[in-house]
Formats: C-alpha cells, structure tokens, sequence
C-alpha cells in the first residue's frame, strides 16, 4: 500500500498516535509528529512510498515534535528525537519538515555501517552509477535533480550507501534537498518538478525539497553497480570542465567525505579502494546545467 492511497485523515491519525510505518529504501521507519507541516511534507513529497506492516521491525523510531507544550506557541520550536534521544538542539518551529530530513539523515549516516556511507549524491543511466561526492555547496544536489529530471534514476541526494559487502550501492531515494538559488533554477529546468514548501531562514538559508520520481522510489530495492566518481565544483561563469583524476587523490578525497570511514576499519579502507579502483575518477566544474547534462549523458553511454 502507497502512502498516497490514505486518506489525509488517517496519515495525520498515525503521525499523532501510533506512528507513521514507512519504508524508506532498506529502512523500515516509524514517523511520529503533531505538526501540520510535517504531515504536508509527507502528504506532498512521499506519496510514492510504501506502508508497512505494524509486525514488521522497525529500524528508526523517530520524533518530530515540540520540546514541551511552551515551546509550541512561546517561541516555538521544534526538536527531533530518535528512540528518546535529542541529537540537535530545537529548531524554529517553522523548519520542523526540513529538521525530519536532516534527522532521517543522521540516522541513517550513524545507524548504517554495514555500508560505506558517504556524503554523496548518487544518480544511476544505463545501469551504471554515478557517485558525487562534495560539501554542502559544491552544487552536488542541483546536479543531480537535473539528472533525475532528465531521467535518470535517483539513488540518493544526500547519502551514498556502498555495501561492505559486495561494492554496490544500495538505494534510498528520497526528495532531493536544494538550497537558495538551486530551488527557482531546478523549477525553470524543469517545469512540472513538485518541490514542497520551502523553509526559509535555516542554518543552510531556504530549503526546498523535491519529490523523488516514482520509478526511482520503485526501484529501491534494486542496487546497481559504480562507474564514475565525481567530485564536481559549481563555479558561477565557469565553463563545463572534467579532467581525469588520479586514484590516489580520488582516494583521499573520498575518504574526506565519508561519514563512517574509520569505524569501519580495514573494512572501509577495502571498500573505498575497491570503489576507486572500479570506476572512472574526475574532477568536474560547471556552471550550466545543460551543457553537464550533455557531458554527463555522453559519459553514461
């Protein structure tokens, strides 16, 4: 059952009371919150997703609420807990859908090494995945939301699951974050793109969420193997540039943006060295997105 075949009604019910059951990529989530733009978001951006089973377990239980009826209506904030535990201090309470996002993040970033987590977005074209890795900033995620509007295939906006196991990366498509700019230049990129309520004023300035599309949702469970590493650069003016990259540096900086690295051990240095060593590696600076998408598309046939 897909969250959109509930009634609004029913999802509000589960959010205050028992908890909304998710399943998010390879997470079974279990959402509780009594705020309305919480339930908007969900409404909006997760239509596509499934409901699980009340037997099934339950991988994340988490909170999105006022820190005490005061802070509700005085100075209201919002916090995030997950199993009783408060990661972030209180948030305005207007950011309570972007506060979900960035604690679902953390959740899966801590709670996950049987991967190699990396701060990445990951986009898949003719079964091939393309990784990039970067810094809030380096334009990764307005890349990627280009991509997927193009038709590719999304794997992750914010998070790059590399499997210990077997070197694959294992899907959670989610809505893509855009930040500021990014927001009204992916609307006139594509014009038919759902994006939710912004939140203005956060620590990273406005946020906008973009839905997933539903084939990517639909193909969560479906991992698919890395071709290209890249770690792009938006430059303001820059022109369209990739220029091949060593192993040895493309290890460095990888290991640079990865969440879980040194937990792992020896297990992380093989995984990200076996990813290095099995994909193409580029730096690439851009500053239109048309003229990545042509490279980038080249690149995946």
């Amino acid at each position: 059952m897909k969250l959109a075949t509930l009634p609004k009604k029913a999802i509000i019910s589960s959010l205050k009371h028992e908890g909304l059951r998710l399943k998010i990529g390879d997470f079974n989530v279990c959402l509780y919150s009594p705020i309305d733009a919480v339930s908007e978001h969900l409404l909006t951006l997760y239509g596509d997703f499934d409901i699980i089973n009340d037997f099934d377990f339950i991988d994340f239980h988490a909170f999105v609420k006022p820190p005490s009826i005061i802070r509700r209506y005085f100075r209201a904030q919002v916090s995030f807990l997950f199993d009783g535990y408060i990661p972030f201090k209180p948030l305005p309470y207007k950011q309570a859908s972007a506060l979900f996002e960035w604690g679902l993040n953390w959740c899966i970033a801590n709670h996950s090494h049987q991967y190699l987590v990396i701060h990445a977005a990951v986009v898949e074209r003719n079964g091939k995945a393309f990784i990039f890795p970067g810094i809030p900033g380096s334009g990764k995620s307005t890349l990627s939301a280009a991509l997927v509007c193009s038709g590719w295939r999304l794997l992750s906006d914010e998070l790059t699951l590399l499997s210990v196991a077997d070197g694959l990366v294992y899907p959670v498509p989610r809505p893509i974050s855009l930040k500021n700019k990014s927001i009204e230049v992916i609307r006139a990129f594509s014009p038919n793109v759902v994006i939710g309520s912004v939140v203005n004023n956060t620590a990273k300035g406005a946020i906008g969420h973009m839905r997933p599309p539903t084939e990517s949702v639909r193909l969560s469970n479906i991992p698919s193997k890395p071709a290209k590493l890249i770690f792009p650069k938006f430059l303001e003016g820059s022109k369209t540039i990739l220029n091949t990259l060593s192993k040895s540096r493309a290890l460095l900086k990888l290991v640079e943006n990865c969440f879980n690295y040194n937990i792992l051990g020896v297990n992380g240095f093989n995984c990200a060295s076996d990813l290095v060593d099995d994909s193409d590696c580029y730096n690439f600076e851009y500053s239109s997105l048309n003229e990545a998408l042509v490279l980038l598309t080249d690149l995946s046939d």
